[in-house]
């Protein structure tokens, strides 16, 4: 029988009683009908992952008992970085579950000149926590023990500031001339995906002008969110642990 995996944002220590965070705590009891004596793993992003045993349910409080530790990477081999332009409804919500599921290192929300969404800095500051939600209920279910980096909102062209790292870069353009098959990851990827009208022309410059090599999927034109898990999965079968 499958364990219930429990991201904790706390230390984790072999023997130490820890309560629950209430939200986790009312998932556990409510959803998934834990009792006292159910096993669970918990995990709190370092790698490793725990035994554990609920010791007591009181009301929506839940106290778990932490075993041993057991160190199991899942991650993948490939460095990759995922710039997605934010689209528009909860879509986004779908790209950063399958892309935690995938491997992928690091998310960058991107808005760029025709992105649809358009967000104040309160409104990024709740889309990022929520985001973060997202990944670590993607990492629960996929088993990673790391979590994926999630960086707040930002917009391309001051992503694009920043000094090129020693990695390969690519775009997707459903104009380029050639897939990605000839590309050498070097010290990783990182893939750039664009809104829902696709990235502008002066856009698309400086990308090439901050090393971006630009790239197809096909001779169709794919929706942002169907486009940044294609790039994903023939990358990660390419270069990292898919087989």
């Amino acid at each position: 029988m499958r364990l219930t995996r429990v991201y904790v944002e706390a230390p984790l220590v072999q023997g130490a009683m820890l309560e629950l965070p209430p939200d986790t705590a009312a998932h556990v009891v409510k959803v998934l009908r834990a009792r006292s004596g159910d096993a669970l793993v918990l995990f709190n992003g370092d790698g490793r992952e725990f035994s554990a045993e609920i010791d007591s349910v009181r009301g929506a409080r839940v106290s778990v008992a932490v075993g041993a530790a057991n160190c199991v990477d899942r991650e993948s081999p490939l460095e990759l970085i995922l710039l997605q332009c934010i689209p528009r409804g909860d879509r986004m919500d779908f790209i950063l579950q399958k892309a935690t599921e995938l491997g992928v290192t690091r998310i960058v929300p991107i808005l760029s000149q025709r992105s649809v969404v358009r967000l104040d800095e309160r409104q990024a500051q709740s889309k990022s926590a929520h985001w973060r939600a997202v990944s670590i209920s993607a990492c629960e279910q996929c088993g990673r023990n790391r979590l994926p980096n999630v960086d707040a909102p930002q917009r391309l062209i001051d992503y694009l500031g920043h000094a090129a790292p020693d990695r390969a870069r690519l775009v997707l353009d459903p104009a380029a001339d050639a897939g990605g098959a000839g590309h050498e990851s070097r010290g990783g990827v990182e893939i750039a995906i664009g809104p829902e009208g696709g990235f502008a022309p002066d856009e698309l410059d400086a990308l090439s002008t901050a090393s971006f090599l630009p790239v197809r999927l096909g001779p169709r034109v794919l929706r942002t969110e169907t486009a940044a898990i294609a790039a994903v999965t023939v990358l990660q079968t390419r270069y990292g642990d898919l087989t």
